[in-house]
C-alpha cells in the first residue's frame, strides 16, 4: 500500500479534532464496506487504508509522532497499521461499527468477551475523615454464581443446541447492503438453550449476593472527588474483566471553617482595643488550638495566615494555609465614662502625640474590661 498521507486519506485537516476525524472515518468506512463492494480489491484497500490513518490520528501519541516523523514515527508498514483482515478491523474498531450498525461488531466464533459495567456508588463522609483521611467499609450489592447450579443455569445440567440459531449463537440478517452477524436474541449468543432452569436463579446463572470492601480516603479529599476501585463493578461476561467501582465522595461542612482548596478560612472577631493595641488569639485548628498574635494596628477584613495548618493536598505531603480573616467590632451601648474616654483618645490622636495616645487606648482598654 502507497504511504499516503493520513490527514489526505480521510480528507481531513492537520488540526481537525478528535470528533471530526472519527466522523471523517465513519464516513469512509460506509463508503468502502467489503459488504457493500463485493468482489471489489480497490475498495477493501481504500478500507483498510482508512482504518490504518484511523488508528494513527485517534490516538494522540501516535498522532504527535506522526505530525513530527511521518510514517517512520509510527513504524508503519505494509497494510492497514498491522491489520492482516477486514475481521482484524472490526474487531478492533467495534466501537464504530456499533455506532454505525446497532451491535457490538464481531467476526463471527460466537460471543466476544465483553467488560463489565462499572458502577458508581455516592459516599458521605464528615470533614475529619477528610482532613485526616479514613479506611470505610462498604457493603454493596454484587451477582455471584449460583450455588444450587454452579453457575450452569440449568436444574440438571442438560442444555440441548439453540433451536433458533442452530448452536451458532449468532443470527443473520440484512441490512440494505450488509448482511449483519448478531447475538441469537434466543440464547442471548450462547449457542445452547437450557431445559430444565434453576428455580433459585431463574436460568441465569447469577444471584444477588453483598459483598464488603474497604475504601482508604486519603486525607484532603473535596466534595465531587471520585475515588476508582478497579474490578469491583459488575462482573464481565464470556470471560471478560469486571468493571471498576467509582465512590464519589460529598464531605459534611464544618461550622468552624470555611474551606477554599487546601486552605481553610476561620473568621475571629477582636474589639478596636485589641486591634489597636495587639492581641493574642486562640484558634481551633485540624490537630488541636493554634495561637496566634493579632498585630497592632490591623484593620478589619485583614487575612492573617498561619502556614501549612490547612488541608492536606490529596496524594501530597505539604498542606495549605489556616487563614485568620479579622473582624473589628464597633462597640455599642457605651457608659458615659467609656465615651469620655474615647473622645479622649480622639483628641490626644489629634494631638498627634504618641505616649497620649497610647496611654488613651490602655484607659478605653482597661474600661471596657479588655486590659
Amino acid at each position: 500500500m502507497t504511504e499516503r498521507d493520513y490527514y489526505e486519506i480521510l480528507n481531513v485537516s492537520r488540526s481537525a479534532g478528535e470528533g471530526e476525524i472519527k466522523q471523517a472515518y465513519r464516513k469512509l468506512a460506509m463508503k468502502y464496506h467489503p459488504d457493500r463492494n463485493p468482489g471489489d480489491a480497490e475498495a477493501e484497500l481504500k478500507f483498510k487504508e482508512a482504518a490504518e490513518a484511523y488508528e494513527v490520528l485517534r490516538d494522540p501519541g501516535k498522532r504527535a509522532r506522526y505530525d513530527r516523523f511521518g510514517h517512520a514515527g509510527v513504524n508503519s508498514g505494509p497494510g492497514a497499521g498491522g491489520f492482516g483482515s477486514t475481521e482484524d478491523i472490526f474487531a478492533h474498531f467495534s466501537d464504530i461499527f456499533g455506532d454505525l450498525f446497532g451491535f457490538s461488531a464481531s467476526a463471527g466464533g460466537g460471543p466476544r468477551p465483553e467488560a463489565g459495567a462499572d458502577l458508581r456508588y455516592d459516599l458521605t463522609i464528615t470533614f475529619a475523615q477528610a482532613a485526616h483521611g479514613a479506611e470505610i467499609n462498604l457493603t454493596l450489592p454484587k451477582h455471584v454464581s449460583c450455588p444450587d447450579c454452579k453457575g450452569s443455569g440449568s436444574l440438571d445440567g442438560k442444555t440441548e443446541a439453540c433451536r433458533h440459531c442452530h448452536g451458532t449463537g449468532q443470527v443473520r440478517r440484512n441490512q440494505g447492503f450488509f448482511q449483519i452477524a448478531m447475538p441469537c436474541p434466543a440464547c442471548h449468543g450462547a449457542g445452547q438453550t437450557i431445559l430444565r432452569p434453576c428455580p433459585r436463579c431463574r436460568g441465569e446463572g447469577i444471584v444477588a449476593d453483598k459483598r464488603e470492601i474497604m475504601v482508604k480516603i486519603p486525607a484532603g479529599v473535596d466534595n465531587g472527588t471520585r475515588l476508582r476501585i478497579r474490578n469491583e463493578g459488575e462482573p464481565g461476561t464470556h470471560g471478560g474483566p469486571a468493571g471498576d467501582l467509582y465512590v464519589v465522595l460529598s464531605v459534611e461542612p464544618d461550622n468552624r471553617w470555611q474551606r477554599n482548596g487546601a486552605d481553610l478560612i476561620f473568621n475571629q472577631e477582636i474589639s478596636m482595643v485589641q486591634a489597636a493595641l495587639g492581641h493574642r488569639v486562640e484558634i481551633p485548628g485540624l490537630n488541636g488550638p493554634l495561637t496566634m498574635e493579632i498585630p497592632k494596628g490591623v484593620q478589619s477584613g485583614a487575612l492573617l495566615r498561619i502556614p501549612g495548618e490547612g488541608m492536606n493536598f490529596p496524594g501530597r505531603k505539604n498542606r495549605g494555609d489556616m487563614i485568620v480573616a479579622v473582624k473589628v467590632l464597633t462597640p455599642t451601648g457605651l457608659t458615659e465614662r467609656q465615651e469620655e474616654l474615647l473622645r479622649e483618645f480622639e483628641a490626644a490622636a489629634d494631638t498627634g502625640t504618641f505616649a497620649k495616645i497610647k496611654d488613651a487606648a490602655k484607659k478605653i482598654g482597661k474600661a471596657m474590661g479588655l486590659d
